[in-house]
């Protein structure tokens, strides 16, 4: 099945409407009507500002990015990012293509 992987990245301790912006993410793509979801979080990277950051333990600045990722149809990638523009949320994606599927028999 062709499909899109819609994927996000924020900050883990930036929030929207009062919430961390990865799970208001995941819940506006349930009611977008999409069929799942997941959030990834980094060890260590840096962004467009160049700064590094790195997890450590007595790091507890949440500066690091979390990735939250879909693999779904266009029209449902395109319903999602309409919904993040009516809101007027600024956010990072990426959206390409692949080929998505299960292996073994059903």
């Amino acid at each position: 099945m062709q499909a899109v992987v819609l994927r996000f990245y924020v900050s883990e301790k930036q929030h929207h409407h009062g919430e961390l912006a990865y799970e208001w993410l995941l819940r506006q793509a349930q009611v977008s009507g999409l069929s799942g979801g997941s959030v990834f979080r980094a060890i260590a990277g840096f962004g467009r500002h160049g700064k590094m950051h790195e997890e450590m333990f007595f790091e507890l600045a949440g500066e690091l990015a979390v990735v939250i990722e879909f693999v779904t149809s266009e029209a449902d990638a395109e319903k999602l990012l309409a919904a993040l523009r009516d809101e007027e949320l600024k956010l990072h994606y990426i959206r390409y293509l692949v080929e998505s599927g299960m292996t073994g028999s059903e």
